[in-house]
């Protein structure tokens, strides 16, 4: 019987058509990893099985799957109204969520541009970024800046800011006038930590070196992630984002967060600028804005910067930016319903709460075999596994695979990392639970 014949009816009977992102389709349509349903902590299979959800799905389900206030008011938007142009009309649940998101961002955060997604949301960061300077009549300052295995989206700004080689391979040479910090994870000086390093806010200073060989007036922004998710789970050094403020300020570069994994709790605050006492000038986000529910992505823009496009004649458009579905009603419905659970569950709080039990529970994980370093910080963590048979990246797949297929547990991989970033609603209990299936896992593919 082939793969086909033993599909339950649940099950698509062609696989063909769908060139899966991020993925090695191969491989996955030789065995698929089909989910059918979602609830609170759990998919479901076709085959009836619960899976456990260590990874949030992608980052984004904070708030567990399905929640009833989420799909309630997306249902009730959808039957009142289910678009409206975002060019010239607005409509009130837009400034409402607008308002709602700049209340939980630092001080003078004030406005909210919104768009679809991460990738997005920076290519807009870094259009504004630019802008700003040529608005100020510093159109000299174009080079943008990001960092070593950082990622940014797959936009063009973002792959060209972003330093994960195999994302930017393939595509030519980009935008010019980018250039990358140094990494901010030295595994010699690093492993095994719990929360921030202590070691490597020095790294920051290397932003000095590469203004001196550009030019002070030529550089626009910095970008980096708070935390480095997509990479492998990598923690900012303690200081190392006070370091890097300090010298945009002496330059006048503007410093951007990449929030789209780390906001709406998953370090344990509403933003992770918060839990650093740092104030970027612009946070990206998405993913946690609407618990994964309804695309939607934006970016939190410091008062001066939206005030230096607000002159001229009014009825002059200011910014020749935006997309199609920037506050699309249903994300708008979904994000304000999702900003009300976060509140009233207190799941940031909760998160901050359950930071030490959740490191000391991943960090017993590295008496397992093959494990070589473990990060955590927030409700995240990383699992370094050595690469096996000089393969990269395929034990980390193998985990991923055997994890779904044979423990019930979900996570994520990047190359031969294990990445476990639970919905911040993971009790106690299940916290052990998913750590004994990462255990199992991590044996399987020893």
């Amino acid at each position: 019987m082939n793969i086909q014949q033993s599909r339950s009816v649940l099950s698509p009977n062609d696989l063909a058509a769908y060139w899966m992102p991020f993925t090695a389709n191969r491989a996955f349509k030789q065995a698929p990893r089909m989910l059918t349903g979602a609830k609170d902590m759990h998919y479901f299979t076709s085959d009836g099985r619960q899976i456990i959800d260590a990874a949030s799905g992608m980052w984004c389900s904070n708030a567990g799957h399905c929640r009833e206030p989420i799909t309630q008011a997306i249902a009730k938007q959808a039957a009142t109204m289910d678009y409206a142009p975002p060019f010239q009309f607005g409509h009130p649940q837009a400034f409402e969520l607008a308002n709602r998101v700049a209340a939980l961002g630092p001080e003078g955060l004030d406005h909210v541009f919104f768009c679809n997604s991460g990738s997005e949301a920076v290519d807009t960061a870094l259009k504004i970024a630019l802008a700003y300077h040529a608005t100020r009549g510093e159109a000299s300052r174009t080079r943008l800046i990001g960092r070593e295995r950082g990622y940014h989206g797959v936009g063009f700004g973002g792959i060209s800011v972003g330093g994960m080689v195999n994302n930017r391979r393939l595509f030519g040479a980009l935008l010019n006038g980018t250039d990358h910090l140094p990494t901010i994870y030295e595994r010699e000086h690093q492993a095994f930590t719990k929360g921030e390093p202590e070691w490597g806010a020095h790294l920051a200073d290397e932003l000095e070196r590469i203004v001196g060989i550009h030019g002070k007036d030529t550089v626009a922004a910095v970008i980096v992630e708070p935390m480095a998710g997509s990479t492998g789970v990598l923690v900012t050094p303690k200081g190392y984002l006070q370091r890097l403020r300090a010298i945009c300020d002496k330059y006048n570069i503007l410093l951007i967060f990449d929030e789209v994994i780390t906001g709406f709790g998953r370090l344990g605050y509403a933003f992770a600028a918060e839990r650093y006492g740092v104030v970027p000038d612009m946070i990206t986000f998405a993913k946690g804005i609407t618990n994964g529910a309804v695309p939607m992505g934006g970016v939190l823009i410091r008062n001066d910067i939206h005030d230096a496009f607000m002159k001229g004649p009014e009825h002059i458009v200011e910014l020749f930016h935006g997309y199609t579905y920037s506050a699309h009603p249903l994300a708008c419905a979904a994000g304000l319903a999702t900003l009300d659970i976060y509140r009233d569950e207190g799941l940031f709080e909760r998160a901050r709460k359950l930071e030490p039990l959740f490191a000391d529970a991943v960090m017993e994980l590295r008496k397992e075999p093959n494990v070589i370093d473990i990060r955590t910080v927030g409700l995240t963590a990383g699992i370094d596994l050595a690469p096996k048979d000089g393969q990269v990246g395929l034990r980390g797949l193998t985990a991923l695979a055997n994890g779904f297929s044979e423990h019930d547990v979900m996570i994520r991989v990047a190359g031969d990392t294990i990445a476990l970033t639970p919905p911040l609603i993971v009790s106690e209990a299940q916290i052990g639970e998913i750590m004994d299936k990462v255990a199992a896992v991590i044996r399987s593919v020893a």
